[in-house]
């Protein structure tokens, strides 16, 4: 019998593969994505109850679906109590369903891959941008509303608040799970871009929990890239996305050491990256940088590709990199393009140069509540010889972060701060 922590672990891997296939299955038929998101729910929960007692099913999703299907059934009968009798909403079932049937679709759940489908429903132009990826990342990934919120560097309760009124808009809209036909699709390619590229980095990144990667969060957002890439072949960004992902995805193996413990970029061993991932990312980024327009997933897959094809950290081309940067802050401005803009400043030119970058963000509320910041800023005290102003950051940094290895590792370099015997290493 599998039990505690191994359950737990079962059931989130079973859900974060399944659950974009169960409501899709459950939408084609039901219609309402919050309905059905609450539905999928209570089949989440209710297997965590009984596979444990009666063992996995032999087919989760086709489980899953029928529970959740039954659920369903019975939110429209309890509906239609209140105006008719029993005998009454069993007449007027829609089609006949049968609650008891094995499936909820005509389709067998277990044979149809419809993640793409969904990430583009979730994508309706009755959105806004932010409700687009927020929503998909919850329905199509299968993140926790937590995770969600720690992605847009907000507060758990309004990010719940922001996805329920997704849900009202789209049901507003009257929007379906339907095939997305050519004319649309080019529409809604920037917020799945946008959704895509988040998912990517709560998998190599992750912003809370024990550990710093989620392999199988990383290799979701792979395969979605790639199937958005097949749809657009000549769309450059989708291009330069699926490019980026690959090209840090062949990182991957040496983020972390033995004990879980992060490990910088620099001291990273080269020789176990991914070289595969790195040709064929590389191949990419060559296929769609000579088509005239370069967008911002293009030049970040540019910058993945400079530090992939560097023999070794001291051989980066950090300058590069920097105008790279500066590049992207110009063709799309943010925060965080501004925060690793300081880093590569800071490699390129030296720390001071760095922090001026750096200081704007520290004068914004969002970004001083965000533990990258402050880490970044201890990094480049450290290296100006600013010694007491880099371990206030280094602390504050550590405090901030949800992320245990994330911590451990600013705690690690605070600790260095006193031992002036490795203060040159790097």
């Amino acid at each position: 019998m599998v039990t505690g922590r191994a359950l737990e672990a079962l059931v989130e891997d079973v859900w974060r593969r399944e659950s974009p296939h169960v409501l899709a299955a459950l939408l084609r038929r039901h219609g309402d994505l919050a309905d059905c998101e609450d539905a999928a729910q209570e089949a989440l929960a209710a297997a965590a109850v009984q596979w444990p007692r009666d063992g996995v099913p032999d087919h989760p999703r086709g489980w899953l679906v029928t529970v959740a299907s039954r659920r369903l059934v019975d939110q429209v009968r309890a509906e239609r109590s209140r105006t008719a009798r029993e005998v009454a909403v069993a007449v007027a079932e829609p089609h006949g369903a049968d609650p008891t049937a094995p499936s909820a679709d005509a389709d067998d759940p277990a044979e149809v891959d419809d993640s793409l489908q969904l990430l583009l429903l979730c994508c309706h132009p009755a959105l806004s941008a932010s409700s687009k990826v927020a929503l998909t990342l919850r329905a199509v990934a299968g993140l926790s509303t937590t995770q969600v919120a720690a992605a847009f560097l907000v507060p758990e309760t309004t990010m719940g608040q922001r996805l329920s009124r997704a849900r009202a808009t789209l049901r507003t809209a009257g929007a379906r799970f339907v095939e997305v036909g050519p004319a649309e699709l080019p529409a809604r390619v920037a917020a799945c871009l946008d959704v895509l590229h988040l998912l990517f980095n709560e998998g190599y990144a992750a912003s809370a929990g024990a550990a710093l990667l989620d392999v199988s969060l990383t290799a979701e957002a792979v395969r979605l890239a790639r199937g958005l890439h097949a749809s657009l072949p000549d769309h450059d960004e989708a291009t330069g996305l699926l490019a980026l992902m690959l090209l840090t995805a062949a990182r991957e193996g040496t983020r972390v050491d033995a004990a879980g413990d992060l490990v910088p970029l620099a001291a990273q061993d080269r020789g176990r990256w991914d070289r595969a991932m790195v040709a064929e990312g590389v191949a990419l980024l060559e296929e769609a940088l000579p088509h005239g327009h370069v967008g911002r997933f293009q030049l970040q897959a540019a910058i993945a590709a400079v530090h992939a094809e560097a023999p070794s950290a001291e051989e980066t081309d950090w300058r590069q990199i920097s105008l790279l940067y500066a590049m992207l802050a110009e063709r799309a401005p943010s925060p965080a393009v501004t925060l690793n803009r300081a880093v590569a400043v800071g490699e390129a030119f030296g720390p001071e140069p760095g922090l001026a970058v750096l200081d704007p963000l520290l004068a914004d509320p969002t970004m001083r509540r965000h533990h990258r910041t402050f880490a970044v800023q201890a990094h480049l005290l450290e290296r100006a010889g600013r010694r007491d102003e880099a371990r206030e950051a280094y602390a504050t940094a550590a405090r901030m972060t949800a992320s245990i290895p994330e911590q451990r590792y600013l705690n690690a370099r605070l600790a260095r701060l006193d031992n002036p015997s490795n203060l040159d290493e790097r």
